[in-house]
């Protein structure tokens, strides 16, 4: 056994050996990456880094697992031992490297051992693909996934104790609010006054609090309030729906999850033994029950690592609550906090001016962001006319960047609402800007392909009655609404699934007449479950395809729209084939689990070349050269049912934060005099959030807002320094009587031709043109469409580009 002097110098050898792997690493960073035991608190700034942090520490713990954060010293070691290793902290020998780690280990982590936890498919498959680039195949072992996906695989594990089979379906928020829709249907509620949504936020909120449906009936009926009477019976009801059907929501998933670990003590004692490390991402969005279920899970060692970062916490909506990370070190009374403050992305001008509006807000724990890059650019904060000039000022500047060299998916539009997304798309397509929208409709929420989804889920799980409902007779086998109308009637009144019914529909009179057709589609599925054990994914999914007609159907109607169906049909396979290629062990339930728990982030493919369009709350997790945020007045952002309620308000300005840090080099800010949304004009003030901004930090540019009116309040005045590229487009007026016939084009170049006669800019067909973004090219097209013209132009780069003429001069002059 060493003397204790030897024994230190042992310990402070080892770190530091230790430390030379992670010297790529910053002070800050290599701390959290050496910090593995016990409770740990990262404050984990906007790009800071806090990815590699993870990796790097999950690195550590399976590498040298206690090794940098221990003061034990095992009985083995001896005092040429302590000599080499401190030996090679002065002098590395990659000779000696095997020698170094062997000293260093101690009790080094198995992967199954890690469990870590994010909030997005996306970051948990950043965060596994570069893991396994680390440490190889065994990097698999470890539990890298969302808050959902963990629940389900332990769900499907032990959910029989909560009553549930093993083969339970998910029903995703559409097949919620159809399921309340039809309670509320047949309870002959108002649909106004109890809205599908509405009613699920209630039951949301329950769920987080930890009551089921009769708790919360109970709890309601209690205060008294009709109302939320009427929604906890739904609740109950809907919560039975669910159970019969062998169902969980999304909710239902976390909550039963917890439940299990707190209502039975072997359950909860496997996790607590098996996990000896638990590392919980984006901890500031954290509910109550997700709250719960990290802090048990860790409950066995207490090595819970949570990384996040109060000042962007943004989903409060959703149930999140800002306190458990606030609250943390009260919780954990020997906990480390270790911020990480220098940020990788964006300018120092940028982190300025995000620095200063999110330092207006009470409830944070306080850091400063900082960056050892160039100042950049100051933020660009443009006041816009209308919606219009807004939209056409973006999409000009996208355009100019486009002709200097930027990739158009170098820039992003965050925007508050999705309604504001509406003028801007008119002007991507009005000047050929290429672009996306995250949050549209997903290629999951397809009818087609929920249809194909809904026949795998009655194949897994037949007594799934929402998805049997919307397959039944689709495609058309002669099982009419009324027959079906009555087989969910006789499920309701002998409390049997739809499944039971109609796989005895000859032994009830109402449904004599169609029993042989049931019994052929019951004939039909039962094939389907037993194809499904028998072959492999691929090849089952087109069994599907061709035995249950759907595709014969689409191929028979032969238009173009079903044609283009069909192709969503077979392009399924291209998900399956997917999944199968990232799954342990590949199962029908496990593929149907994936598509379940697929968010609209998920569909971001970041090689795809077009400009990205987005809410803020969207953006969260991303970053681009160049950031628009639009629609950043008073009234709109921050939203009107903020104002006056100081918690909203300091939510709102955390989303400001998160949108402005998305931005890596350049960052836009506009706002209008005033704007048409849901059908009304209203003038609003710029935001209080520009006003946040010191004037060092901000170049200003459009119109400004007045206090006098040649006199009077209210008018808003051009700014002399207005930008000719926000110029460029004034509702109502041609591109050259705006610009006064001759003046250049934002970026130089020759000027465009002056209007021709009706005020149109003066092209032919057959003119050869140069466009500063598309090159040149020669007018194929010219059609008169009111006041302006659509053209087609057959460029020798890009091909054929329909643009309309007016956008398009102010980029384009005579060859």
């Amino acid at each position: 056994m060493l003397e204790q002097s030897m024994q230190l110098r042992f310990c402070k050898a080892r770190r530091a050996a230790i430390e030379l792997d992670f010297q790529n690493l910053n002070p800050e960073q290599r701390r959290a990456a050496l910090a593995t035991e016990g409770p740990l608190l990262l404050l984990a700034g906007a790009g800071s880094g806090k990815t590699m942090v993870l990796i790097h520490r999950i690195a550590n713990l399976m590498k040298y697992g206690r090794g940098s954060d221990s003061e034990e010293t095992p009985d083995w070691v001896t005092q040429t031992d302590v000599d080499a290793l401190e030996e090679y902290v002065r002098r590395p020998d990659p000779a000696r490297k095997a020698e170094q780690e062997r000293l260093c280990r101690l009790d080094p982590a198995v992967p199954w051992s890690i469990i870590a936890i994010t909030f997005t498919n996306k970051a948990a498959g950043e965060l596994k693909e570069r893991l396994e680039r680390m440490l190889g195949p065994q990097a698999s072992d470890i539990w890298a996934s969302t808050f959902h996906s963990a629940c389900v695989r332990i769900l499907r594990r032990d959910i029989e104790r909560l009553g549930y089979g093993k083969s339970f379906t998910i029903y995703d928020t559409a097949d919620s609010e159809r399921v309340v829709k039809d309670i509320v249907k047949d309870f002959r509620l108002d649909e106004k006054l109890f809205h599908a949504r509405t009613v699920l936020g209630y039951i949301s909120r329950a769920k987080d609090e930890m009551k089921l449906g009769a708790d919360y009936l109970a709890q309601c009926e209690k205060a008294g309030d009709f109302r939320l009477v009427k929604i906890a019976r739904i609740y109950v009801e809907y919560e039975r729906r669910l159970r019969d059907a062998n169902a969980l929501d999304f909710d239902d998933i976390i909550l039963n999850t917890v439940r299990l670990l707190l209502e039975f003590d072997d359950v909860r004692e496997y996790y607590q033994r098996k996990f000896r490390y638990v590392l919980i991402d984006e901890y500031q969005d954290t509910n109550h029950l997700q709250y719960l279920l990290a802090s048990t899970l860790a409950g066995g060692y207490e090595n819970i690592c949570v990384v996040g970062d109060d000042d962007q916490s943004i989903y409060r909506f959703r149930g999140a609550t800002i306190e458990n990370i606030l609250s943390f070190e009260s919780q954990y009374k020997s906990a480390r906090v270790i911020r990480l403050e220098r940020n990788y992305r964006s300018t120092k001008n940028i982190l300025a001016a995000s620095n200063a509006v999110i330092r207006n807000n009470q409830g944070r724990k306080g850091k400063e962001l900082w960056t050892e890059q160039d100042a950049g650019d100051r933020v660009q904060c443009y006041t816009a006319m209308n919606e219009h000039d807004e939209a056409q000022y973006v999409a000009a500047q996208i355009l100019a960047d486009f002709s200097a060299g930027k990739a158009w998916k170098d820039h992003a539009v965050l925007y508050r609402m999705n309604a504001q997304s509406n003028q801007l798309e008119q002007a991507f397509k009005r000047n050929g800007v290429p672009y996306r929208i995250i949050g549209g409709i997903r290629f999951f929420d397809r009818a087609e392909v929920k249809d194909m989804l809904a026949y795998l889920c009655v194949v897994n799980n037949p007594n799934d009655d929402l998805r049997l409902s919307r397959i039944i007779n689709n495609p058309p086998r002669g099982i009419g609404a009324t027959t079906i109308e009555r087989a969910q009637a006789l499920a309701a009144r002998e409390g049997r699934s739809l499944w039971e019914i109609i796989s005895r529909a000859g032994a009830y009179p109402e449904l004599q007449k169609a029993a042989a057709r049931l019994a052929q589609f019951c004939s039909l599925i039962g094939q389907l479950r037993g194809l499904s054990g028998e072959l492999e994914l691929p090849a089952f999914y087109e069994e599907v395809v061709a035995q249950t007609g759907y595709a014969v159907m689409l191929e028979q109607k032969n238009t173009i729209e079903d044609r283009t169906r069909l192709e969503n049909v077979r392009e399924l396979l291209t998900s399956i084939n997917s999944y199968l290629e990232g799954a342990e062990e590949p199962s029908l339930a496990g593929f149907l689990d994936e598509i379940a728990l697929y968010t609209d982030l998920d569909s971001h493919d970041p090689s795809e070349d077009c400009v990205v369009m987005m809410t803020m709350h969207s953006a969260k997790g991303l970053e681009f050269p160049v950031v628009f945020v639009v629609g950043v007045e008073e009234g709109i952002f921050p939203g009107i049912r903020s104002i006056g309620e100081p918690e909203e308000m300091e939510e709102e300005r955390r989303l400001c934060y998160v949108a402005m840090t998305r931005a890596k080099e350049k960052l836009y800010m506009t706002c209008a005099a005033q704007r048409m949304i849901f059908g009304r004009t209203s003038a609003n003030r710029p935001s209080r959030f520009l006003g946040e901004i010191p004037e060092e930090y901000v170049e200003k540019s459009g119109h400004s807002y007045c206090s006098e009116r040649s006199g009077e309040e209210g008018e808003w005045k051009p700014r002399e320094q207005r930008t000719r590229a926000a110029r460029t487009y004034d509702r109502g007026y041609s591109v050259g009587e705006s610009w006064s016939g001759g003046s250049a084009p934002a970026g130089g170049g020759r000027p465009a031709p002056g209007p021709a006669k009706g005020g149109l800019p003066g092209f032919a067909k057959g003119d050869t043109v140069l466009h500063r973004a598309f090159g040149r090219g020669m007018v194929t097209k010219l059609t008169p469409m009111g006041g302006d013209a659509l053209v087609e132009i057959a460029f020798e780069s890009v091909g054929t580009k329909k643009l309309m003429l007016k956008s398009a001069a102010q980029y384009m002059s005579k060859e």
